[in-house]
């Protein structure tokens, strides 16, 4: 839906040669606002933070499951104890997918709402940008674009303010 909206933009820029020099367009790449921006940047650290337990707790059950399949691999243990240690493992392995993807989803659930705010910020700035400087249109995710049409340095000035 938004590519035939795009495209029929530069149809009809194309269709009429006369107009399209008064036709300004700019371009803002949202990867390097995301990757770049002081909100997003702090919003990447809080996640961190707010998850360093839980990832801290993986690696634990990830070094308990490495040991354990150490263990089982050495077969100077009696087969008791082996059955004990497979038992263990296979636990652990369970323990261990299901907190992955507990927190797998409770991270993208988080990212999403941390990184909404940014965007609808961006989105505003760059609304802003267009009516001062009367761009006619502003892209986003396209495949290429000159250099001379990319306002992201300027949307990335003004998310720091």
């Amino acid at each position: 839906m938004m590519l035939k909206a795009v495209l029929c933009s530069v149809g009809l820029m194309l269709a009429v040669p006369a107009s399209a020099a008064d036709f300004k367009v700019g371009y803002v790449n949202t990867e390097r606002v995301y990757r770049e921006a002081a909100p997003a940047v702090n919003a990447q650290k809080k996640l961190e933070k707010e998850f360093a337990a839980r990832e801290a707790d993986l690696k634990r059950l990830a070094a308990k499951g490495k040991e354990l399949e150490a263990g089982i691999a050495r077969n100077k243990v009696p087969e008791a104890e082996r059955k004990a240690m497979e038992r263990d493992l296979a636990a652990t392995e369970r323990e261990y997918a299901a907190k992955m993807r507990d927190f797998r989803d409770d991270l993208n659930q988080r990212r999403n709402e941390e990184f909404a705010s940014v965007q609808e910020r961006a989105n505003r700035i760059i609304k802003t940008i267009a009516d001062r400087e009367q761009y006619d249109v502003i892209l986003q995710d396209v495949v290429y674009v000159s250099p001379k049409h990319d306002i992201t340095g300027k949307v990335l000035k003004e998310l720091e303010k």
